[in-house]
């Protein structure tokens, strides 16, 4: 193998629907150019990561790659995404290379992290990425991916359109790595719409104890990994206290830098928790934050 073929990589991502006006071959052309942007963009946002280790927030901005797609395949609602990076030629990259297989996991936690389906970043991404040393040089950190799934929210969203305009009951998504198909994230359906969604406020508030992992300023929205739950969780800033940006600023960067004994690299925060028709806790609206324990 040459070495133009061995920097270059390509994987695969479908997009099926299943049901309703699918089973006839048929979805609303709106509905489904809609899905098919989020499609991409999701794709986009997440390939970006892997390969240039920085988030961005409009697809078009993505480097060091290409994403085609193959026609819908006849007799059904499948299409097809092909993700190049490096060289750009069908006849020489491999759909089954280590950097194929990081984009993949990364996909996958954020899909699966946007749906309510709890993933622990360690047992996962982690264990994935530590297989492929020749690439760790790409290997996000958690407070990146924890920022990428914010990124994602309205395109992961807007996948499920036809789902929320009833042409269709469900969708996947699914990889080709060598010669297996692997399911990217969990199916989608109606339930996983409403996740995304519908959300009812908890009017008594709570004490939690946690280390931030992502923060964005501009939206005021964030994740803190609380101790309590034992994973990363959501927030929404509700007060834009100096005091407060400070301390949840000053525990993101103890954390991205792996500064366990900086003081300030926990915070105590009082919340009210936002939570799913089911009552599965979604996320938290913070309301005061501090660098010791609130009693």
């Amino acid at each position: 193998m040459d070495t133009n073929q061995k920097k270059s990589m390509c994987i695969n991502f479908t997009l099926s629907f299943e049901g309703g006006s699918a089973d006839h071959h048929l979805i609303d052309m709106y509905d489904m150019a809609q899905a098919l942007i989020g499609f991409q963009r999701s794709i986009a946002l997440t390939t970006h990561l892997v390969l240039n280790g920085k988030i961005i927030t409009q697809a078009p901005s993505l480097k060091g790659a290409n994403i085609q797609a193959f026609p819908s395949e006849e007799g059904s609602w499948k299409m097809t995404a092909v993700v190049f990076a490096g060289i750009y030629s069908l006849s020489t990259l491999p759909n089954d290379s280590p950097l194929g297989h990081l984009i993949f996991s990364t996909y996958d936690y954020v899909i699966k992290e946007s749906l309510g389906f709890h993933v622990d970043y360690k047992q996962s991404l982690r264990e994935q990425y530590e297989k492929h040393k020749d690439v760790k040089e790409k290997i996000p950190q958690q407070h990146q991916v924890d920022s990428l799934i914010e990124k994602c929210n309205t395109a992961i969203s807007e996948i499920h359109r036809p789902i929320r305009k009833k042409s269709v009951v469900g969708a996947k998504i699914f990889s080709n790595l060598g010669q297996t198909d692997a399911n990217v994230g969990i199916p989608m359906n109606l339930k996983t719409y409403q996740y995304i969604h519908e959300e009812f406020y908890d009017k008594e508030l709570y004490i939690i104890t946690g280390r931030i992992s992502s923060y964005n300023s501009n939206t005021l929205k964030g994740r803190i990994y609380v101790f309590e739950e034992g994973r990363p969780i959501s927030f929404t800033l509700t007060d834009t206290n100096n005091e407060f940006v400070r301390l949840i600023v000053t525990s993101l960067s103890a954390n991205a830098i792996h500064e366990y004994e900086k003081q300030y690299r926990t915070v105590s925060c009082v919340v009210r928790k936002v939570k799913t028709k089911n009552g599965d806790l979604k996320r938290y609206l913070i309301i005061r934050v501090a660098n010791e324990i609130i009693e």
